[in-house]
């Protein structure tokens, strides 16, 4: 999970599964604090590391994980390295799953709604990834998100 913030998907997602959840960001204070939460919550699965993951990739092998997470991070600097670097870690068949604020509504909280992408400006950034393949979406998440997921397609070396 790219921008794990303060674990708000973090901890029920490592509670659902039996697989390690790698937790990034790049502020030293959500590290600190997911690892708290989840240490509080007894919850042992999770990797929660500090990682500018723009500059330094997020630290893992090709191909190696189930899943990518994607959660109100687009908005920022380099949208589409983001998403590159996460595709590059999902295994053929995995998962890279997007979620984002709304950009037709009014919220109360969350990033400008100018620098918002809409779910059509998500699907360009994958089509330019390459290698993803959209499979569901974009639904609501009510009351101020949408979601997206694509599927890994199999990479030109394991045609």
């Amino acid at each position: 999970e790219l921008g794990c913030g303060y674990g708000t998907f973090t901890l029920p997602l490592a509670r659902r599964i039996a697989g390690r959840v790698h937790a990034l960001d790049i502020d030293a204070t959500m590290v600190e604090r997911t690892a708290t939460r989840a240490a509080q919550a007894g919850i042992t699965n999770i990797v929660v590391e500090q990682r500018d993951v723009l500059a330094q990739g997020n630290g893992l092998p090709d191909e190696t994980c189930d899943a990518g997470l994607l959660f109100n991070i687009l908005h920022g600097e380099s949208p589409i390295d983001l998403l590159r670097e996460t595709t590059r870690v999902v295994r053929s068949g995995g998962i890279v799953a997007v979620i984002h604020w709304r950009t037709d509504i009014t919220t109360p909280r969350g990033p400008s709604a100018d620098i918002r992408p809409p779910p059509n400006q998500i699907a360009e950034w994958a089509k330019a990834v390459g290698g993803l393949r959209l499979t569901n979406g974009p639904f609501e998440l009510p009351p101020y998100h949408y979601g997206m997921t694509f599927t890994r397609t199999p990479s030109p070396a394991t045609r």
